[in-house]
């Protein structure tokens, strides 16, 4: 778990994107953008549709190859690191739509996000003893011991992810991203589809993976409700532009923002927006 930082002393960055340019033909999918996430932060990148957030999502997870501009993590370049080197460094991510493999079980599923992390070779693997042996009983303990059991999904590690709700296969999901061990978990609306309870525990597992992990979230979401109420840091994308960034009243308040959702510089009428969404 990462170190608690003196009360007053800012926490450093552990990701930062400067002047991130990325273009598709003649289309300009994101322009210039720069922001930092404090290392040990939930910061959440927000915006219309359209706005550029998967893209920029994709451009960090190495995914896309920008243009222009550098991400640097925990003070290293990611420029020329291809998705899985960055995955095993520690950047982990689930997806806008639920990429689990359906004929699968749960368990299953959560232990192939530790594959970035393995050492059995093909040999070892293939008649399954020794470093292989080892690997899979230790990995197994630790999935069944921690992630099951923190995500609450217990009664369902055996059975086949096609047999369950959206809400139980995005916890799913969430769960084979812990089993990366992740130093930044990457969260690509995380409660798209879900209803009202299941956002809300949704957004407890992710401040205590935050708070008892130590894992450092950066996350897109939609709604703004959440988003006001666990976030630390909040970067608004426009057009593939940062407009705004700050803490979640700062962003709330500021009439770039508003003009953007709204279409108007009505800072009243989004925060009553926001409580609406909230109760």
């Amino acid at each position: 778990m990462a170190a608690a930082m003196p009360a007053g002393v800012p926490a450093r960055p552990i990701l930062e994107v400067a002047g991130v340019s990325l273009a598709f033909g003649g289309v300009r999918a994101l322009t210039d953008v720069s922001f930092e996430v404090p290392e040990g932060s939930i910061t959440a990148v927000i915006g219309p549709n359209g706005a550029g957030k998967t893209s920029l999502f994709n451009t960090i997870s190495g995914f896309y190859r920008p243009q222009a501009g550098k991400i640097s993590f925990a003070s290293e370049s990611l420029t020329g690191v291809r998705a899985p080197e960055r995955a095993a460094r520690g950047l982990a991510r689930t997806f806008q739509n639920i990429a689990l493999f359906r004929g699968m079980t749960v368990l299953d599923n959560i232990k192939l996000g530790r594959h970035a992390h393995l050492r059995t070779g093909v040999l070892d693997a293939l008649f399954y003893w020794g470093r292989a042996q080892k690997e899979e009983l230790e990995l197994r303990a630790e999935i069944e011991e921690r992630i099951i059991d923190f995500l609450e999904i217990q009664h369902i590690r055996n059975a086949s992810v096609a047999t369950l709700s959206y809400g139980l296969q995005k916890r799913v999901e969430l769960a084979r991203a812990l089993a990366m061990r992740p130093r930044i978990l990457m969260l690509d609306e995380p409660v798209a589809g879900m209803n009202r309870e299941e956002t809300e525990d949704m957004a407890r597992f992710i401040l205590d993976v935050k708070e008892e992990w130590g894992v450092t979230i950066l996350m897109v979401e939609h709604d703004m409700g959440m988003v006001m109420d666990i976030s630390d840091h909040v970067v608004v994308l426009n057009f593939g532009q940062v407009i705004a960034s700050g803490t979640p009243r700062e962003v709330q308040g500021n009439e770039a923002v508003i003009a953007a959702y709204l279409g108007a510089g009505d800072v009243g009428e989004l925060s009553r927006r926001i409580k609406a969404e909230a109760v």
